[in-house]
């Protein structure tokens, strides 16, 4: 309230309302209040968004606590002022670790543009964390890989996804199929009916079409025969082992991508080795205890369809030192621990390599696997166990390798084989017959040009 001061009157008495002189000092002070001070630093610092605690922090050497921050600002919202934001519910909002998110309302701009900005305030500061529903988090982000793939021409696998999530494939598939289900311009394609891509709307025809041919051609290299035979190699071994070791004991491992062999075992990295960035794969891992009081030996396999060279032995070792499961921190550095032997399987070895040490001494690839410990298993040597067991020279695991559909069938030929030798051909016939559609596929795709 205000009254006219006549003469020199510094206090004037209205009833039960008692007036003071105008004084800069005490004006001041009456500026200074809490609420005030909260409102300020809102409308000051305007272009961000701002935690209740970051705001108590920045003002707690003017006596601002915790209480006096919400308590004011939930007044300040009710006048269209500021805009508050928490974890959200079907039911309600409750606040973030760091207390409710704040902003100010530019009150300047038309309102709808106001708000808009403001949300697009606070979405920017909580960027780089969850909300509070992990699924509405997977969605958003989903919608915003897809966007950002279009944009770049670019199609998105289900496996690109779920490792952008982080999460698990069971996660990744209901967020997935949510996203589709709310957003209609999230769209999927199947390459060859089993392969899953996804994309956006804002895709031009043109570029699906090239996106989709260069998507193709990637499936052909890397899902085709070759990664067929590959895979027939590992179970090949596999076979050999739990044939011919007693007591071996193949550890498994549950995976939520279909089709994964479970004798496959993921294991985790303390730091990248060549392109495995967070963890690697091992093709079987098995232990044998050679008596009742002995520890058991662990061997881990790789197999390769291939050539095999000094720079795989050398990936092979670094994977195992530095991985958390059979890496150990020693005196002279990171190293294998004791009781692990490394097996590698290949279809060929480069014999000719000449590995040059240290000291200038030359060495061939089977002594340098030797001399660090590693088992090299040759194809050679598992053809000279069939053959001794009587069965068709003509038949070799190369050949079982190639013509059969999957690791399944793999073993069940090698099984068969061994009980009856002198059907090996017959069986090896049957074989090829009913995999025809399965080889026609696969000339299909080499059939795709590259791009």
């Amino acid at each position: 309230m205000y009254s006219l001061r006549l003469g020199g009157e510094v206090e004037k008495q209205l009833g039960e309302l008692r007036l003071t002189a105008y004084d800069p000092k005490l004006n001041s002070v009456r500026r200074e209040s809490k609420a005030g001070l909260v409102l300020d630093f809102l409308r000051e610092n305007l272009a961000g968004a701002w935690y209740s605690t970051e705001i108590v922090d920045a003002l707690k050497e003017r006596n601002i606590g915790k209480s006096d921050v919400m308590s004011n600002v939930r007044r300040f919202e009710n006048k269209g002022l500021v805009y508050v934001r928490g974890y959200r519910s079907h039911d309600g909002e409750t606040p973030f670790t760091e207390g409710y998110l704040l902003t100010w309302i530019d009150r300047d701009k038309p309102r709808e543009a106001a708000i808009c900005e403001a949300v697009q305030k606070t979405e920017r500061k909580l960027k780089d964390r969850e909300t509070g529903n992990p699924l509405l988090h997977r969605i958003h982000r989903i919608r915003d890989l897809l966007i950002e793939a279009s944009q770049l021409r670019d199609l998105a696998s289900f496996n690109f996804l779920q490792s952008k999530l982080g999460c698990t494939e069971h996660e990744a598939e209901v967020a997935l199929k949510r996203t589709l289900q709310l957003y209609p311009d999230m769209q999927e394609t199947k390459l060859f009916d089993a392969y899953r891509y996804y994309y956006h709307t804002s895709l031009a025809d043109a570029d699906l079409t090239a996106a989709i041919k260069l998507k193709e051609n990637y499936i052909r290299k890397t899902k085709g025969k070759a990664n067929r035979i590959g895979h027939n190699w590992e179970a090949c071994v596999e076979w050999f082992i739990d044939e011919f070791t007693s007591g071996a004991r193949f550890l498994t491992q549950a995976h939520r991508e279909g089709g994964m062999d479970p004798r496959r075992i993921t294991i985790h990295l303390m730091k990248p080795v060549g392109r495995c960035r967070h963890n690697s794969e091992l093709d079987r891992v098995w232990e044998v205890t050679p008596t009742v009081f002995a520890q058991p030996i662990t061997y881990v396999l790789e197999c390769k369809w291939g050539l095999v060279t000094k720079t795989d032995l050398d990936h092979m070792l670094e994977v195992l030192k530095w991985s958390k499961e059979f890496g150990v921190d020693t005196p002279d550095g990171r190293q294998v621990k004791n009781g692990v032997i490394t097996v590698f399987a290949g279809n060929t070895f480069k014999e000719t390599e000449k590995i040059k040490l240290k000291n200038g001494e030359q060495i061939s690839l089977p002594t340098y696997a030797q001399r660090m410990n590693i088992q090299l298993l040759k194809a050679a040597d598992l053809n000279k166990k069939l053959h001794e067991h009587s069965t068709s020279t003509k038949t070799t695991v190369q050949k079982i390798c190639r013509i059969c559909r999957d690791e399944d069938e793999t073993r069940e030929i090698l099984e068969a084989i061994w009980k009856n030798p002198p059907e090996t051909e017959n069986l090896v016939q049957a074989c090829l017959e009913r995999n025809k559609e399965l080889y026609e596929f696969e000339k299909q795709l080499d059939n795709i040009p590259n791009q």
